[in-house]
């Protein structure tokens, strides 16, 4: 096993990625509470919502009233995705920290997910990351379906090299590449950052697995042994993503702090506010949480 890195941050995008494809809808003041108790995990960053029009995605309708009503602990970047000019003029009033825009390098998913072709997409996201970066914020990318496309299949590196750095462009800050559908393995993960690696700087990349097929945390170790150090995951394994069937569930924010900790990598993160977070959203979805940690949990407390 090659060197691995000595501490990792952990980008927790529950909030956000993790109730956008829930059924039931959590009240505002419930989400200003969950985020509060993250707020105190240790967790470094926290995505809290998405500025996108309500019809798109109800469970995030009140975002303004999120960020109006969370305490914000200074040790933490509070962050939302915005998907085009209108999500950032009212991002910016919220005034967070950081603001994500968001792309698939694959054509067709791309157009289910945004209605644009992947180069129209540029054109509307250029002036946001532009008055972003103009406004002092940071600003991260994302781009789906790295791995795989539940409409293409297979999706070429040359393709996803292609908008990754057409993003970074653009000026963004950060590219978080997203295994949308949880199809990447271990293998591919390796040959994928491999080729990449080639072309940017591992520094300002990071990894976003679902665990779909139970693979997530083996990426995270290939991803490790390439120096990424950046992953994003959500409490509990919540969420998905809602325009590919059956590509429910995040890396578990729980499972990965466990994994990193036993084996030596500092993140910062105290297990037990972060199983209380875990605890408390839960009970507002009257479900229990995947993750092995929170199945754990909830086990011991039947």
């Amino acid at each position: 096993m090659q060197a691995l890195p000595k501490h990792v941050t952990i980008k927790e995008v529950g909030p956000r990625d993790g109730l956008q494809n829930e059924a039931a809808e959590v009240a505002t003041h419930d989400k200003i509470a969950w985020i509060d108790r993250l707020s105190e995990t240790g967790l470094p960053y926290i995505e809290i919502s998405s500025f996108v029009h309500p019809k798109w995605i109800p469970q995030l309708k009140d975002a303004q009233q999120v960020a109006d009503g969370i305490d914000r602990n200074k040790d933490v970047t509070y962050a939302a995705l915005v998907p085009n000019q209108k999500g950032l003029e009212r991002a910016l009033e919220a005034d967070l920290d950081e603001l994500s825009v968001f792309m698939s390098a694959s054509e067709a998913h791309n157009k289910k997910n945004i209605n644009k072709s992947i180069e129209e997409t540029y054109d509307v996201l250029q002036p946001v990351v532009r008055e972003a970066k103009n406004a002092g914020k940071t600003v991260r990318g994302y781009v789906s379906t790295v791995f795989g496309c539940p409409y293409e299949g297979d999706v070429p590196i040359k393709q996803v090299l292609e908008v990754s750095k057409r993003l970074f462009d653009l000026g963004i800050d950060e590219l978080s590449l997203g295994d949308t559908i949880g199809v990447a393995n271990p293998l591919q993960v390796d040959q994928t950052l491999t080729e990449i690696k080639k072309h940017l700087s591992v520094d300002q990349l990071a990894m976003h697995f679902h665990n779909t097929r139970g693979m997530a945390l083996s990426n995270v170790l290939v991803s490790l042994e390439h120096g990424i150090t950046t992953f994003d995951a959500s409490v509990g394994g919540l969420g998905g993503c809602p325009y590919a069937k059956g590509a429910s569930g995040n890396l578990a924010t729980d499972d990965l702090v466990h994994m990193l900790h036993a084996m030596h990598i500092e993140t910062g993160v105290q297990r037990d506010r972060l199983t209380d977070a875990g605890l408390f959203i839960q009970s507002k979805l009257d479900k229990w949480l995947p993750s092995h940690q929170m199945q754990i949990c909830n086990k011991e407390r039947v």
